[in-house]
């Protein structure tokens, strides 16, 4: 069967969808988790991790169960917006889309500062703006070019992280875990919390390419699966590899004082030095890390408002495929917009913490559409099933409250400027409801009359 013009094509594997979900998150390896131990030392971002990697571990694969058995762009907002109406449903896609369109411009600024170190003459900035334009080029394009150079970049980022861990693991020692473990007891804990999502953020966007997989229902599990198993096991190796070498102080602070978003070049340069090849070959290949999760959270935030544009939750011209390379293009430039507008403000961590609050609305408001399916649509099918049910689902579930009341407790300020934007789109999207709704009634009021003319002539 040939495609419609407002379709997006299937050419994903497996694979490629590895490369993707460990693409999305990777960079979260590479900088940012180390701020959460000023919060909380080694001990209070451990216990942190601990309890969001169990929250990732059952909510991936709760998720999966949804994206197998609706296996549309939209994600968490198909879901929801089947299992719980088109109010909740709006809410998880527009916490989706705070989530994807504000996670890259940190991404971004990072990859600027890369890019500094080599070229301190170029402004920190203008490299950001200009990887927004080159890689919403590459995902206006096409998503299987998208998804191969992503898939590349990845393998090269995981090695450098493997790479990493073989340098420094010989020069691990258990007392730079021990220092200074815990320095403001539970309350780091819960200051923490962010910094340990970041470890893991944007997995989901997996299921936001599956109208684009080849067999959705056995590629999603194969490349959801995969992917959290892998970043897993990083994470575990890179926290302990990178605080071993000489405690959390050393990846946390610079020689001025100010805090870095640099840990595992820190980490390396206590063993080797900066000017050994090794550390720089880190610095270097570290970019693919950033740019494989910056360049794969542009091509999952373009299927999400695409997916809300398409469904006339937002403007519809957001909904509209690019009728030669059938890529979801006038989503993907807004969202360039967005990201830049918000690049220019320089608030890094702020970006980070509001990205965060999308996703932890995004994952509860999942989890209850999981619920909420089971017994509305028992006989649904379903080619995967979560394992443990409701275990899995009730607990990713309870994790991610606690961690959303935690972080609302600590980042007042941010909460409620992510609660105005989420207020901000409602009023948009009850605004073009209403139009649609008049329009609707419009027409139908002319079909009336048109009605009555013809019997009066008759």
């Amino acid at each position: 069967m040939s495609q419609t013009s407002n379709e997006l094509k299937r050419t994903l594997t497996p694979i490629m969808l590895w490369g993707l979900g460990v693409g999305y998150v990777i960079s979260g390896m590479y900088f940012g988790w180390n701020l959460g131990l000023e919060k909380g030392g080694t001990l209070g971002l451990a216990i942190a991790t601990f309890f969001i990697t169990a929250m990732y571990i059952t909510f991936t694969f709760s998720y999966t169960e949804l994206a197998c058995a609706i296996p549309k762009a939209g994600g968490a907002f198909d879901y929801a917006n089947r299992a719980l109406g088109k109010e909740l449903g709006f809410i998880a896609g527009m916490a989706q889309n705070i989530e994807f369109i504000f996670a890259p411009p940190a991404i971004a600024f990072a990859i600027g500062a890369y890019f500094n170190l080599f070229f301190p003459q170029i402004p920190i900035l203008a490299i950001a703006i200009f990887s927004y334009v080159v890689f919403t080029a590459l995902n206006v394009y096409g998503v299987k070019a998208a998804a191969t150079f992503e898939l590349v970049i990845t393998i090269l980022a995981v090695g450098e992280l493997l790479l990493f861990t073989g340098v420094s693991l010989p020069h691990f020692k258990m007392e730079n875990l021990q220092h200074n473990a815990f320095p403001n007891g539970w309350q780091g804990v819960f200051a923490a919390i962010p910094f340990a999502i970041w470890f893991f953020l944007a997995i989901e966007g997996v299921a936001n390419v599956a109208e684009e997989a080849l067999h959705p229902q056995r590629t999603i599990l194969k490349g959801f699966g995969s992917a959290i198993l892998t970043l897993v096991i990083l994470c575990i190796l890179v926290f302990i590899s990178s605080i071993g070498v000489a405690g959390w102080e050393k990846i946390v602070f610079k020689s001025d004082g100010s805090m870095s978003d640099s840990p595992l070049p820190m980490a390396l340069e206590q063993i080797v030095g900066n000017n050994n090849m090794l550390y720089h070959l880190l610095i270097t290949v570290g970019l693919f890390g950033l740019i494989a999760s910056f360049h794969g959270i542009i091509l999952a935030a373009g299927r999400s408002s695409y997916e809300f544009g398409k469904v006339r939750f937002a403007p519809a011209f957001l909904g509209k495929v690019h009728k030669k390379f059938q890529t979801p293009s006038n989503a993907l430039l807004v969202n360039m917009c967005v990201g830049i507008v918000a690049l220019l403000t320089g608030k890094t961590s702020e970006i980070i913490t509001i990205s965060v609050f999308g996703a932890l609305t995004l994952y509860i408001i999942s989890m209850i559409a999981l619920l909420r399916l089971r017994k509305k649509e028992p006989q649904m099918n379903r080619p995967f099933k979560v394992p443990l049910y409701p275990l899995f689902p009730v607990t990713a579930l309870v994790i991610a409250v606690f961690s959303f009341v935690a972080m609302t407790v600590y980042n007042t300020r941010l909460a409620v400027i992510f609660f105005l934007i989420l207020g901000g789109g409602y009023f948009v999207f009850k605004l073009l409801n209403r139009q649609a709704v008049q329009s609707v009634t419009e027409m139908d009021q002319h079909t009336v009359e048109d009605k009555n003319i013809q019997s009066e002539y008759s």
